[in-house]
């Protein structure tokens, strides 16, 4: 009997060329580091490139969030600041919290 496959495990075009690549590269430890110093890289060349201004203009982009009765309006640059980064420093907590255990 042979063995049922998966269309991410199939030898098509985009799964080969795409899907299995992009899960093994997740797969790594330093990955997320990478991305993130990509990131880094990007945005600082937009800032200081002669289009900069579009860059300013990405992060006065307004979010509208609404829940019934609640209506929350906040630039990107709020939303990053505000929730984005607590969260990041939660997280970076409780991995520091699990590497100090004993």
């Amino acid at each position: 009997m042979t063995e049922r496959r998966t269309w991410s495990q199939s030898d098509s075009m985009i799964p080969s060329r795409f899907i299995r690549p992009a899960r093994r590269f997740m797969q790594l430890e330093a990955a997320s580091g990478l991305v993130l110093i990509g990131a880094a890289v990007v945005a600082l060349l937009w800032a200081n490139l002669p289009f900069g201004e579009s860059y300013e203009k990405f992060w006065e982009t307004r979010l509208l969030i609404e829940l019934g009765p609640i209506d929350l309006s906040e630039s990107l640059r709020d939303v990053v600041n505000d929730a984005l980064m607590t969260l990041f420093f939660f997280v970076v907590g409780l991995e520091i919290k699990r590497e100090t255990r004993l």
